[in-house]
């Protein structure tokens, strides 16, 4: 069976806790493919380090340092769906943990 598809939807996911990424990436495959006969595509970005440095004792030892990092885990799905279906709709729907950033976007 061959599918139809004229538009492109790109939703691009980010968050801080890489299970929490990967537990809402789940949610919003099953939630278009159970609803519409769509393509989806899953594109993991690699994860991004932001390091902090700083002084244990801000007045008496320089050498003494310490580090704090952060990561933001990244992944991009690609949603190729026929324009008489509303995708939009069921993603308004959809209930993402908190701590799950996404962007949505269409493209063509």
């Amino acid at each position: 069976m061959q599918i139809k598809t004229s538009q492109k939807l790109r939703i691009r996911v980010q968050s801080f806790n890489a299970d929490l990424l990967i537990l809402s990436c789940r949610k919003i495959i099953n939630l278009i493919e159970f609803n519409n006969q769509n393509l989806v595509n899953f594109i993991a970005l690699p994860t991004h380090k932001r390091i902090y440095c700083v002084l244990r004792s801000p007045h008496v030892d320089k050498d003494s340092r310490e580090h704090f990092e952060i990561r933001t885990h990244k992944r991009i799905l690609d949603i190729y769906y026929d324009s008489e279906t509303n995708v939009f709709d069921l993603l308004t729907k959809l209930d993402l943990p908190s701590g799950v950033f996404y962007r949505i976007s269409l493209t063509s």
